[in-house]
């Protein structure tokens, strides 16, 4: 048994080395997120402690070098008994996959069995975007959901940035007091650094400064100039949790499907662009997107969209009455 992570493992001491080093690699050199890198780390233990339990052995690096196909296969299986979603098990599948290439550049183990796995095949998810009707409503109401003035400035200006700049949650909750002061100013850009630390340009509306600027004003908190500019009720940094419970609420009151949430907001900014003629390349620097790949499901909603206002409103779609 080894420790790893403050957790007992039934591994020998040379796997326990090679998934702290693993995890180091996952977090410094290929900058995976914090969620991400827990999520691996997870099915990884899950993973080691089937083997370990298939073999009745501690697992050590030559057991991982001489597992064939059918010892994943049993794995797989067993994560389908368990009632795990495909999408679970489609992400374990990647996290192994991750640690067998990281012990295959360090050459300490190389098996080939695990590329010949095919990972589950997934339903195809659209982005669920909001109406343009739908989007405004959001702006336009989501500074009374809080009974104190500065906390609904803050909010508009948070959505703002996520509807009108096309930010994620994470993104805009972690912008300095300094780079919300640069928007406030009017700054017509902004750059945003996203997931892997991948930097990219994004415009900013006037409507946005406005609302940044607002808030920046009213906000009874001193801000420093290098920490994240917007804060919570009593002066930590903002959670993204209350954004979206802002947003939950404030979809009871208007009527908005339970698919309206913060990150709808910026599938909406990019649908609304399709929609207006913007092309997917340009569409897919403002979001960054590492794969246009990503950004052409968009496609689909815009087609969808498209297909309905057809149908409702052009003469040859209309059935004969």
């Amino acid at each position: 048994m080894a420790r790893s992570a403050g957790l007992i493992l039934p591994v020998q001491s040379d796997v326990a080395n090679a998934v702290a080093g693993w995890q180091r690699w996952l977090g410094d050199e290929r900058r995976v997120a914090a969620a991400t890198l827990e999520a691996y780390n997870a099915d990884l233990i899950g993973f080691l402690r089937f083997i370990a339990e298939h073999d009745g052995a501690a697992v050590d690096l030559p057991t991982l070098a001489k597992l064939k196909q059918s010892d994943f296969r049993a794995w797989l299986a067993s994560q389908a008994s368990a009632g795990l979603a495909k999408t679970s098990t489609a992400r374990a599948l990647a996290a192994l996959r991750s640690f067998y290439r990281f012990l295959a550049r360090r050459k300490l183990v190389n098996n080939t069995a695990i590329a010949l796995l095919r990972t589950p095949k997934l339903p195809k998810s659209l982005p669920k975007a909001l109406s343009v009707d739908e989007a405004d409503d959001v702006v336009r109401e989501i500074a009374a959901q809080s009974d104190e003035p500065w906390i609904g400035k803050r909010d508009l200006a948070v959505v703002l940035l996520l509807y009108g700049a096309g930010l994620r949650i994470a993104e805009a909750l972690s912008l300095s007091a300094a780079e919300l002061k640069r928007v406030a100013q009017g700054a017509s850009s902004l750059m945003v650094t996203g997931k892997r630390q991948k930097q990219r340009v994004v415009p900013m509306l006037p409507a946005i400064g406005e609302a940044v600027g607002d808030y920046l004003a009213a906000c009874p908190f001193a801000l420093a100039a290098n920490e994240p500019g917007f804060l919570g009720a009593r002066g930590k940094t903002l959670n993204p949790a209350i954004v979206q419970k802002s947003i939950r609420s404030l979809r009871g009151l208007l009527g908005l499907p339970e698919t309206a949430t913060p990150h709808a907001l910026r599938h909406s900014f990019a649908t609304h662009l399709l929609g207006a003629g913007g092309d997917l390349r340009s569409i897919q620097e403002l979001l960054g997107h590492a794969s246009l790949s990503t950004t052409q499901r968009y496609t689909d909603v815009d087609a969808a969209r498209l297909s309905a206002v057809y149908g409702a409103a052009h003469p040859r779609a209309r059935r004969p009455s």
